[in-house]
C-alpha cells in the first residue's frame, strides 16, 4: 500500500493513504483527474497536498513505486535505469529543496545535463506540481537537449516546426500543395509529417516516396516521417520504403501501450531497422514520439495515477529510444482531460519542462479541440510562453486547422510569429537552405516568396503528379 502521509492544518488533519494520492491531490486542477476520481476535493486540500509533497525526500521515489514493478515493464525501465551516480548530487533533497535548487544559480545547463539520467519521471512530475508557471518556464530554458538527422534540433535561440500537410482523402496534390506552401513560410525544418487518411502500409509507402521525391529534388536539410503504427514502419523498411523517422504515440504505462499495440521490443526493433538504414547525415536520431495527458485514463490503463504523472512516465520510454522528436499534442484529446484555456496551457508547460528536465527533445502541437473552452487567443499565449520557454518545436498547418484530424493548432505563420517576435531561429543548416532558395533572408527572416523562382512552384506541383 505504501506509505500514509498526513499533514494538519490548524484542528484538521489531512491523510494521503500512499504518494500516488499525495501526488494526485497536489496536482493542479483539471477535467481529467476530476473525472478520474483522483482530484482534491478543494483547493485547501490542494494546498495541503503540495505541502505535503514539498516535504517528500527524493529518494523516497526510488523505493515507493507507483505501479509495482512486477506489473508493469516502464516501471522496470525507470528503475532498472536509474543513474545513481547522476543522482548523487540532488540524493539529499526534498521535493521542495529541489524546486529550491532548481530555481537557483547553481543549477546552470551544463549542471542540469549532468544529473538528467539521476531524475526519474516521477521526481520530475513531484517538482512540477508545487511549481509556478514561470518556474516551469525558467527551470526549462536552461535545460537544453539537441538531437539531429539531416539537420540540428534543440540548439538555443532555435525553434524548429514540424511541416504538417494532412490530407482528408490523402490526395497528393493537397498535399503537395500544403508542402509548398510550409516550406515558403520557413516552415518544415523539425519534419515533414504526414498523418495519413487511409492508414496501411500501401499509403504509407507512397507517402513517403512523395516526401522523399521533394526532400531529394530540392535537397532540403530535414527529414520526413509518416505517422502510422509502428510495426506499420517496419514493414515499410523491409519493403525498401525511404523511412527517415519511426513515428509511435505513447503513453507512460505498459497498459497503455498495449492499447496502442505495442510494447518496449518493438520500439527496439523498429528503431535497429531505422538506424540499419543509415539514412541521417548530421546525426542518427531516428525516432519521433508523441504523448499527451489524458491517454492512460482514456484507455483505462492509469493505475489510480494523476494523468499528469502517467504523462512524465511517458517521456522514460522516449528517453530510453533517443528520439529526434518528441512532442505532447497537448490539447487534442479533448475537455473531458483538458476542459478550458488555462488548463491546456498549465499541461503545456508542465509537459514541456517535465520532458526537457530529463533530457527529452520536447516539442509541443499547441491545440485545442472546437468543443473545449478555448480558442485560438488562448493558444497565441501558450506558443509564446513555450518559445520563452525553450521550445524544440511546434507545428506547421495550412491556416492553423487541420482539415484531416478535425482539430485547432498553430499554422505557418503563427510560428513565424514566434520566431520573430523572440528572434528565433530555424536550425541552422535549414536557415542556410532557406537563404539559398531565396525564400528567406538568413539574418531578417524576412519571407521572400514573392521572389521565388516560379520554377521551383511548379516542379513540385509535378512531383505531386500535377500539371506544371
Amino acid at each position: 500500500m505504501g506509505q500514509l502521509y498526513s499533514y494538519t492544518l490548524g484542528h484538521r488533519r489531512y491523510q494521503f493513504k500512499n504518494l500516488a494520492q499525495l501526488m494526485a491531490k497536489a496536482t493542479p486542477q483539471r477535467s481529467g483527474d476530476s473525472l478520474a476520481g483522483v482530484i482534491a476535493s478543494s483547493a485547501e486540500e490542494r494546498a495541503v497536498a503540495q505541502m505535503t509533497l514539498a516535504e517528500v525526500p527524493l529518494k523516497t521515489f526510488l523505493n515507493e513505486a507507483l505501479i509495482p514493478y512486477e506489473d508493469d515493464e516502464i516501471t522496470r525501465l525507470i528503475i532498472d535505469e536509474h543513474d545513481t551516480n547522476a543522482f548523487a548530487a540532488i540524493a539529499h533533497l526534498t521535493v521542495g529543496d529541489f524546486r529550491n535548487w532548481l530555481l537557483s544559480d547553481h543549477a546552470t545547463s551544463h549542471v542540469l545535463a549532468t544529473i538528467r539520467a539521476g531524475i526519474t519521471p516521477e521526481m520530475a512530475a513531484a517538482v512540477s506540481k508545487i511549481m509556478r508557471n514561470q518556474d516551469l518556464i525558467l527551470v526549462a530554458k536552461k535545460c537544453h537537449v539537441t538531437t539531429a538527422f539531416r539537420n540540428t534540433i534543440g540548439l538555443p535561440g532555435h525553434l524548429s516546426t514540424r511541416l504538417q500537410p494532412n490530407h482528408p482523402t490523402d490526395n497528393v496534390n493537397g498535399i503537395a500543395a500544403s508542402i509548398l506552401d510550409g516550406l515558403l513560410y520557413g516552415s518544415g525544418d523539425a519534419v515533414i509529417g504526414i498523418n495519413p487518411a487511409t492508414d496501411n502500409v500501401a499509403q504509407a509507402i507512397k507517402l513517403m516516396q512523395l516526401m522523399d521525391d521533394v526532400i531529394v529534388k530540392y535537397q532540403i536539410p530535414t527529414q520526413s516521417c509518416v505517422l502510422t503504427h509502428v510495426t506499420n514502419t517496419i514493414e515499410c523498411i523491409n519493403a525498401g520504403a525511404p523511412v527517415d523517422l519511426v513515428f509511435q504515440s505513447i503513453g507512460g504505462t505498459e497498459a497503455t501501450n498495449s492499447s496502442f499495440g505495442f510494447n518496449l521490443n518493438t520500439l527496439a526493433e523498429a528503431q535497429d531497422a531505422a538506424l540499419s538504414l543509415k539514412r541521417g547525415t548530421v546525426g542518427n536520431n531516428v525516432m519521433y514520439f508523441e504523448t499527451g495527458q489524458g491517454s492512460s485514463l482514456s484507455a483505462n490503463a492509469h493505475h489510480g495515477l494523476d494523468q499528469q504523472t502517467c504523462e512524465t512516465r511517458a517521456y522514460a520510454v522516449a528517453r530510453k529510444f533517443k528520439p529526434l522528436l518528441v512532442n505532447t499534442v497537448v490539447g487534442f484529446i479533448g475537455p473531458e482531460y483538458l476542459f478550458d484555456g488555462k488548463e491546456i496551457t498549465r499541461a503545456g508547460l508542465e509537459d514541456h519542462f517535465c520532458a526537457k528536465l530529463l533530457g527529452v527533445p520536447m516539442g509541443c502541437d499547441v491545440c485545442y479541440t472546437n468543443h473545449a473552452e478555448a480558442d485560438q487567443n488562448d493558444m497565441d499565449n501558450l506558443l509564446t510562453l513555450l518559445g520563452v520557454a525553450g521550445c524544440s518545436f511546434v507545428m506547421g498547418i495550412p491556416g492553423s486547422d487541420d482539415i484531416m484530424l478535425n482539430y485547432q493548432t498553430t499554422s505557418f505563420h503563427d510560428a513565424l510569429y514566434a520566431r520573430r517576435v523572440l528572434g528565433l531561429r530555424p536550425a541552422p543548416e535549414f536557415e542556410l537552405w532557406l537563404a539559398k532558395m531565396n525564400i528567406m533572408t538568413d539574418t531578417q527572416q524576412h519571407i521572400l516568396s514573392d521572389t521565388l523562382p516560379s520554377q521551383f512552384a511548379r516542379s513540385l506541383k509535378t512531383l505531386s503528379g500535377g500539371q506544371p
